[in-house]
This record gives structure tokens, C-alpha cells and sequence, in this order.
């Protein structure tokens, strides 16, 4: 995997972008030695950002009168252009709507394609109460793009299923764009008071797997089951046609 840049994008807040970013960016560094660098759009609340173990540089999109101003994506652009590596991209609910605006507008995806990167958008989709919003987000993202697709599927909120019992992958709203999703990944429902318990503790704490597993503040069976998580996702993303 070389000269890839990744966008997590999903306009519903709260639903796990950070989450998807780190494991993205820990996978992607344990894969390859080319360069990694992350990136982090979001202005209110920047999280990626404060992993200091992927050195994740903040972009201020956010003028002084605390509006974005798509001009200042550009830094983010050249960023991504002036060197080879791979590229992961954060961006928050409040950064959603003016980013894909300027990357539509400026034909971003077209441009780092004829500069030799591959892109991709990794969009989630939560199950429960945030499935027609967070659907609605991929078809939103699917229709206004052209590059390969990436699907999340969280289903921390609840199963990805329909009143019905219909499964979201067995929809024409996914179906449409079938095609283009190259790989599939399960966030999966585990136990709240054990995994969950443990994998709330690690992000609260802004740690990468690595440093869990050396941290004294975590025992053997918390990190039995952060490693359970990882080898599961990881596995799961071996298997994306890159």
C-alpha cells in the first residue's frame, strides 16, 4: 500500500469517525515502512489530533470569526501533494458539508488521482436509532463521488436492520452502489462491561493499541480484549481490495 489517502467521511456526529481513524492509521502503519501521515479537520472537537503517538497535524479550516473558510483546505491539499507516503484524513460532523463542497468543486479526488495517489472514503453506517441518518449519509457521499468506497458498519447503536428485519446491506439503497464498496468492515456489538469497558478506556486515555499493551494501567485481561478487537478489525481490513 503506497501513496493511499484515506478520507473517514460521515456527516452524523458521534458516530465513530475518530474510532475508524485510528484503526485505519495503526493498520496502515503495521502493513508498510512508506511515511504515514493523519490529519484532523475538525474544529470543535479534534480528538484524532491529541493521539500524540500518530502525530496527527491539526488543520484550522475555522476563520476568527469561527467560520469555516474552504480556502484554507488548501493547506491540507499541498500537505497531502508535497510528499509520497499514505494519508489519513479525520474530519468532524462541522467540517463535512464545507469539505466534500471543496473537493467536489476544486475536483480534488481527480487531482490526487493524476498525481498517482489512490483515494478512498470510508464512510460508517451505525445500526439502530442512527441508521436512516447515517444511510442517508453513505448514499449522499456514494452519489456525489466517484472513487472506491470503504463501509463501516458500527453496530454499536444497534444491528444495521430495518424495522422489517431488512439487513442495510440487503437494501437498494446499498445495492446501488455495491460495486464500488471495496471492502466491508464490523465494528461489532461485543459485551459493554468488558470490551466495551476496555476499548472506552483506551480512547478516553487517546492510546494506540501499542501503547496499551505497554501500559501498566491496563491488566492482562483488558488487553486480551483490546487485542481480540484489533486482530478482528485488522483481519477484516487485510481482506479490502486496496
Amino acid at each position: 500500500m503506497k501513496n493511499t489517502v484515506h478520507f473517514i467521511l460521515q456527516g452524523k456526529g458521534g458516530i465513530g469517525k475518530t474510532f475508524v481513524s485510528t484503526l485505519l492509521a495503526q493498520w496502515i502503519r503495521g502493513k508498510d515502512e512508506t511515511p504515514l501521515r493523519c490529519y484532523d479537520t475538525d474544529q470543535e472537537n479534534p480528538t484524532f489530533s491529541r493521539y500524540k503517538a500518530m502525530n496527527v497535524k491539526h488543520i484550522p479550516v475555522m476563520g476568527d470569526d469561527r467560520v469555516i473558510e474552504a480556502k484554507r483546505f488548501d493547506s491540507l491539499m499541498i500537505d497531502i501533494l508535497e510528499e509520497e507516503g499514505n494519508c489519513v484524513i479525520d474530519n468532524g460532523a462541522n467540517t463535512f458539508s464545507p469539505l466534500m463542497a471543496y473537493l467536489l468543486e476544486n475536483d480534488c479526488f481527480a487531482m490526487l488521482q493524476d498525481a498517482g495517489r489512490t483515494v478512498y472514503i470510508h464512510t460508517i453506517v451505525g445500526g439502530g436509532d442512527t441508521l436512516h441518518d447515517t444511510a442517508t449519509g453513505f448514499v449522499s457521499t456514494a452519489k456525489s463521488t466517484k472513487v472506491p468506497l470503504v463501509l463501516w458498519e458500527n453496530q454499536h447503536f444497534g444491528l444495521l436492520q430495518s424495522a422489517t428485519g431488512k439487513q442495510f446491506t440487503e437494501s437498494q439503497t446499498f445495492a446501488e452502489f455495491a460495486d464500488r464498496v471495496k471492502g466491508r468492515i464490523t465494528l461489532v456489538q461485543r459485551n459493554p462491561d468488558t470490551f466495551g469497558a476496555d476499548i472506552k478506556k483506551m480512547n478516553i486515555a487517546r492510546l494506540t493499541q501499542e501503547e496499551v499493551l505497554q501500559n501498566e494501567k491496563f491488566n492482562i485481561m483488558e488487553k486480551q480484549r483490546i487485542k481480540v478487537v484489533y486482530r478482528d478489525i485488522f483481519e477484516q481490513l487485510d481482506k479490502v481490495e486496496w
